[in-house]
């Protein structure tokens, strides 16, 4: 339970900007994600009224529970970004003060927000004000090794309202390169009473099982090691359950099967033309670990149709198995 929403398992997905929309949230619940976030939406744009933005808070009823994660650096804005969220019935708003992106942070939102924890609990205090759902918020362990203050920021944003907090077991500098710290997490989860999802370098159903039981926490959120392998959910849940139970992986045809299911929604809900854009860089996430997959990757930068998607696929299904 997240305040008074119930999650379909421990194992979330994460918001991941460019890749967690509506058709990839969806794929991932069928495959057993408990609980889904939409790409950051921004709070000034959502001022604006900007149309890319509103499209980034459209939720089905068929992957909730789903939150809208929104980021800013003003607690006003951000409170009138949560209730514009709420005109699409998110089940949950949760506040970005992680992202590790120059763009976010060098403008005082994300991962910056940490430097000032006295705002991060003014922000969560507007927005939990604003809404009349749970509000959760996703930090990193700090802005740097000289700042770590993830207890410090998890503990001001659970008394400002927070109903669970997310955390990302490296700071801000580190980006994704270095080893997560689980025990920076572990911590967090001791200082709060609220639920504490742990985040980072989750790629396996062993690696998930493991971080539970290391962090002591709740939950876990897995995002980049989903890509091109929503199995990884089942997995989790399988092995979480019963770690005696054999997993089962798919066959590389599966997997491209699946990748034509994804990005035929992709197409349904933006149109061909953005879709495939987009798409270019996520059916690489299929091939991954496949023999012969290096040469398929140029031709995957090119698609711009779904005819060439389809093509693709039956030469990949060619390469590998010559390989």
């Amino acid at each position: 339970m997240i305040g008074n929403v119930k999650l379909g398992s421990r194992v979330l997905l994460a918001p991941m900007a460019g890749v967690s929309d509506r058709a990839y949230r969806e794929l991932c619940v069928k495959f057993g994600a408990g609980y889904c976030v939409s790409e950051m939406v921004s709070s000034k744009a959502l001022s604006f009224n900007s149309k890319k933005s509103e499209e980034l808070m459209d939720i089905s009823e068929y992957e909730r529970p789903c939150g809208i994660q929104i980021f800013g650096d003003d607690p006003e804005c951000m409170a009138q970004a949560a209730e514009h969220a709420m005109l699409n019935h998110p089940d949950i708003i949760d506040i970005n003060m992680g992202c590790p992106a120059p763009k976010i942070s060098s403008n005082g939102s994300g991962s910056a927000l940490m430097r000032d924890p006295q705002l991060c609990g003014e922000i969560v205090r507007a927005v939990v004000k604003s809404c009349d759902v749970p509000v959760t918020v996703k930090i990193r362990k700090g802005w740097d090794d000289e700042n770590v203050n993830a207890v410090e920021v998890a503990k001001i944003c659970e008394q400002a309202g927070a109903s669970a907090v997310t955390v990302h077991g490296r700071t801000r500098m580190q980006y994704y390169k270095p080893p997560v710290d689980y025990d920076i997490i572990r911590k967090v989860k001791r200082a709060v009473s609220i639920p504490v999802i742990a985040n980072g370098d989750i790629d396996s159903a062993e690696k998930a099982k493991q971080v539970l039981e290391q962090t002591e926490c709740d939950l876990i959120m897995v995002g980049r090691a989903t890509l091109g392998n929503p199995w990884l959910f089942s997995q989790i849940n399988t092995y979480i359950d019963d770690p005696d139970t054999e997993l089962v992986f798919p066959t590389f045809e599966e997997k491209l099967d699946v990748m034509i299911e994804h990005i035929e929604a992709m197409v349904n809900y933006k149109g061909e033309h953005m879709a495939l854009l987009q798409a270019r860089k996520l059916v690489v996430g299929y091939f991954k670990g496949i023999r012969g997959a290096a040469s398929l990757r140029n031709e995957a930068g090119r698609i711009s149709t779904l005819e060439d998607l389809y093509a693709l696929k039956e030469k990949a299904l060619t390469v590998s198995s010559a390989c």
